[in-house]
């Protein structure tokens, strides 16, 4: 029997990355890990930076693993990672540099500084992205008078970075260049005026694809030292949070995702940005989704804070895993103390659990002093911002949506997601994990034709995995905790 096509996923993240294979059999689709990978900021002085060589070599490696496995079956490739960071070119193709983190000091207070030129009101009329230092607009502002942007010829976001070594094609996709903040949101084009205020060449970037572009086949070379042939190469939804919502498996046109990771991104999808005064003082931003859509959403940091306090804790008790963290949590009292999530003293890596516990002091709470107790102030307070960015979304949409969709790897966070039911009142559906690999295996299968649509990819998303139901309890209890969250003082655009 002929074996149905694999699909090759190329699934970068903050913390790790893998290679996924993806088939798309009628009854029982299969998602197979076929290379995992480390990653992470390296900190070279005082600043932070990807180590984008070592990513390459991983991914090679992956490659030549998927052809040893899978050989003739093999149908294309596609690669998503997380937004805003990008790798500046020379005119000869070279690389000028590792790419910064979006986490490096260099950015603090670009927004404000950039607000003087530009008030943010009409920056975000135009771009439709929330103001934030990390945004590549800023990073790209950091760096007017240096040599490097000088030098430099091409801007290429992480993804498009990865597509161009893989088959030799610069091309910028739109769901990850919608993070750049260097996008006229309604024209879906570069903000060139906006662009020229700031004196960062336009010339620096490129033709914007859309999600399900087949790129250009393998590179000779890549593709020998892979011994995988020269399969296409698909620009899928090259945002992480773009193929995850590709891949949330909602009947019902109208529904909210989480896509819950370092990040929690929170929002919906829509037929129009929403560049209103009110989507901006909420803290909303406007980014590419597949099918044409826009993603209204917030970026919430999220389970970032529970990475950073098992980093602290594991370096004295190396025995703590996230379940024994949870369970833990479980134990410790409910409602004890608060945090915003989005407050800068959290954004940066450190003693994160020192930071939560300064916060609660400072403002009077109970301070934390268990593990247990400083994991369920970091749930709770992120359940509740949950709440608060559901009801915005309800004043932005003018109509309240009853399911909220928890996709990624957070989903498995079970305590989490029922916080998040009981927070916010509404019914929660968890899953699938994998559900960014899945959203990129079904941008390359639409691409190929092996499935008409990307609604039919959504139906098929449905037969991936049973989801869990969190259903909303202990209203009352829930309701009073959250009076006196959001008597705290709140995070800039929370």
């Amino acid at each position: 029997m002929k074996q149905s096509p694999v699909y090759l996923a190329f699934d970068l993240g903050a913390e790790s990355g893998r290679l996924m294979a993806g088939r798309l059999q009628e009854k029982h689709p299969a998602l197979e890990e076929i290379h995992r990978f480390r990653n992470g900021p390296v900190p070279v002085g005082d600043h932070l930076y990807w180590d984008i060589l070592r990513l390459w070599e991983e991914m090679q490696t992956g490659l030549a693993k998927a052809g040893s496995l899978h050989g003739k079956d093999l149908a294309s490739v596609g690669v998503d990672t997380w937004g805003v960071d990008f790798g500046l070119l020379a005119e000869d193709g070279a690389l000028l540099g590792n790419p910064f983190h979006y986490r490096d000091p260099r950015t603090a207070g670009m927004a404000e500084t950039a607000s003087r030129v530009v008030p943010r009101e009409e920056l975000f009329s135009v771009t439709g992205i929330q103001p934030m230092d990390l945004n590549s607009f800023y990073q790209l502002l950091s760096m007017a008078d240096t040599k490097t942007l000088a030098a430099a010829d091409v801007f290429l976001n992480i993804p498009d970075l990865l597509n161009y070594w893989l088959c030799g094609r610069k091309a910028s996709e739109w769901t990850i260049a919608s993070t750049t903040q260097c996008l006229d949101a309604g024209r879906r084009d570069w903000a060139k005026d906006v662009l020229a205020k700031f004196n960062i060449p336009s010339g620096l970037f490129q033709s914007i694809v859309p999600p399900g572009t087949i790129l250009e086949q393998l590179s000779p070379g890549v593709a020998s030292r892979a011994c995988c042939g020269r399969i296409p190469v698909i620009a899928v939804g090259s945002h992480d949070t773009a193929s995850a919502v590709a891949a949330v498996p909602a009947a019902d046109s109208k529904f909210i995702f989480l896509s819950s990771g370092t990040w929690s991104l929170m929002g919906v999808e829509a037929e129009e940005p929403n560049l209103t005064s009110r989507a901006l003082e909420f803290g909303f931003s406007n980014e590419g989704g597949v099918n044409g859509k826009y993603l209204l959403l917030k970026n919430i940091s999220g389970l970032w804070l529970l990475q950073e306090c098992k980093r602290a804790w594991c370096a004295a008790q190396p025995q703590w895993t996230y379940d024994s963290l949870l369970c833990s949590a479980r134990e410790a009292s409910p409602f004890a103390c608060f945090i915003p999530p989005g407050d800068a003293r959290f954004l940066s890596p450190g003693d994160m659990p020192g930071r939560i516990q300064s916060y609660c002091r400072g403002t009077g709470q109970t301070v934390p002093q268990s593990i247990g107790e400083v994991v369920r102030c970091i749930l709770e307070s992120l359940a509740m911002e949950y709440r608060r960015t559901a009801e915005q979304l309800t004043e932005l949409l003018g109509f309240s949506i009853p399911v909220i969709h928890i996709i990624g790897g957070g989903s498995r966070n079970q305590l989490l997601n029922q916080f998040a039911a009981n927070a916010t009142q509404r019914s929660v559906v968890a899953g699938p994990v994998e559900a960014t690999a899945w959203g990129n295996v079904i941008g390359q299968a639409v691409a190929a034709g092996h499935l008409s649509s990307w609604e039919d990819g959504r139906q098929l998303a449905r037969r991936i995995e049973t989801l869990t139901w969190n259903y909303p309890a202990e209203g009352a209890a829930w309701e009073e905790a959250y009076a006196r969250y959001a008597k705290l003082p709140a995070a800039p655009g929370s």
